[in-house]
Parts: C-alpha cells; sequence; structure tokens
C-alpha cells in the first residue's frame, strides 16, 4: 500500500460508502474506500506541497475512487494552463464515472478561453465516454450566459452517442443553457433538433429548475415527444 493510499484509509467512513457507492452502479464497490469530499481537497492541498505530488501524477492508472478525485484536485491547482491542458489529456482517459469527471474545475482554464473551446471539440470527439463527457461540462461551467453561442450547441448536435452518461450531460447542457439564454436555446427545442430521450429529459430537468420562470415551465410542458 502506498502513503497515499494509507492517508486515504485513515479518513475511510464506511458508511459514506456504502451510501456513496449507491449513487456510481458502474463502479465495483471495492474500490471505493469512503472518504468524503472536503477531506479529500483538504490533503489534496496538503499533498500539492509534498515531494510525493509529482509522483502520484504521473503514475497512472490509480487503484481507487478517492485516488482519482484527489489527482483531480490536484489538478484544479495547477495555475498553469498548458500543464493542466497536460495533465487533463493524460488522467481523462482513466476516467471511469461521472462523479470524478463532473467534480474537476480547474479554475486556469477560463484564462483562455479560445484555446478552451479548441480542446473542448477535441475531448468531445473522443471515443471514451467520460472524456466527452468532461467536455460537455465544461461548456456549461464556463461557457454560459454571454459566452454561449450557437456553435457550441452545434458541437452537441454533433456528438452521437447511446452512453447513458453522455445523454445525461447533454439534457443537462440544455436545461441550463435554457436557463441562461432562453431565447438562443428554445428553437433547438421547439424544433426538436435533438434526439427523443434527451430533448424530454433537458425539457424534465428544466421544469426541476429554479432558474426557469412558471411560464416557460408551462410552454416546456407543451414540447414534450410522445
Amino acid at each position: 500500500m502506498t502513503q497515499i493510499q494509507e492517508k486515504l484509509f485513515e479518513l475511510q467512513d464506511l458508511g459514506y460508502r456504502d451510501f456513496h457507492s449507491k449513487l456510481m452502479p458502474n463502479i465495483c464497490k471495492d474500490k471505493i474506500i469512503g472518504v468524503r469530499v472536503p477531506q479529500l481537497r483538504k490533503l489534496a492541498k496538503e499533498l500539492n506541497k509534498s515531494e510525493l505530488r509529482a509522483e502520484f501524477l504521473n503514475t497512472l492508472p490509480h487503484k481507487y475512487y478517492e485516488e482519482d478525485n484527489l489527482h483531480a484536485f490536484l489538478i484544479e491547482q495547477i495555475k498553469d494552463f498548458d500543464e493542466c491542458i497536460s495533465h487533463l489529456d493524460s488522467f481523462l482517459l482513466f476516467v471511469d464515472n461521472w462523479a470524478t469527471c463532473d467534480m474537476m474545475t480547474p479554475k486556469v482554464l477560463d484564462k483562455k478561453p479560445d484555446l478552451l473551446y479548441e480542446k473542448i471539440v477535441e475531448w468531445a470527439n473522443s471515443e471514451h465516454t467520460y472524456t466527452v463527457r468532461f467536455s460537455i461540462v465544461t461548456l456549461i461551467k464556463f461557457f454560459m450566459d454571454d459566452n454561449l453561442d450557437k456553435k457550441h450547441l452545434k458541437l452537441l448536435l454533433g456528438i452521437k452517442s447511446d452512453e447513458y452518461y453522455i445523454k445525461m450531460s447533454i439534457a443537462w447542457y440544455l436545461a441550463t443553457a435554457l436557463s441562461s439564454r432562453w431565447d438562443l436555446v428554445i428553437p433547438y427545442i421547439e424544433n426538436q433538433k435533438f434526439s427523443k430521450w434527451i430533448h424530454n429529459k433537458a425539457i424534465q430537468k428544466s421544469i426541476e429548475s429554479y432558474r426557469i420562470t412558471s411560464e416557460q415551465k408551462e410552454y416546456l410542458k407543451t414540447l414534450k415527444i410522445k
């Protein structure tokens, strides 16, 4: 057992492990130690100043789910854009669940939006499920409101996948985008541009959102595909 694995098992909460494993049915329970996110973030800050950091970041794949999350939180702390992208490219291929994918938000990516979008396009064309999902989640996190553009919707239309976690992220994107730029996005719903499943799931998530008005929710209900 490595030093980092020993630290993680010192923080183990078996009850939390049992609960969290139910949220990720595609991940073997034996891979989950059971460490809460705040504790992982604290450990990541400690590890970021440690001589173990470089070795850990350059040793892939990891054995445990929490090691992956720790890796994600270390990437978040990288302050150089190019270095961050390099580590993301290495790490994303080993991400195997929605939670690790979605919790990783490196702030440095916001410094170069044009270069980031080029990477998003590249990731969106990957054959790896969670690399594609990360591209969509990154669009949600960094390209909403005034940064939302029709080319982003066109990019999502080009993603053809039956993978549940990809389809769900597109629906999540559409629901978020509707609350951000209704007038720009609603024609894609009105004209049924996306698959029936994504279309209806986006409407469902929008109706559940507190950022969508009551009038908008009632209108969306009329657009469901039966």
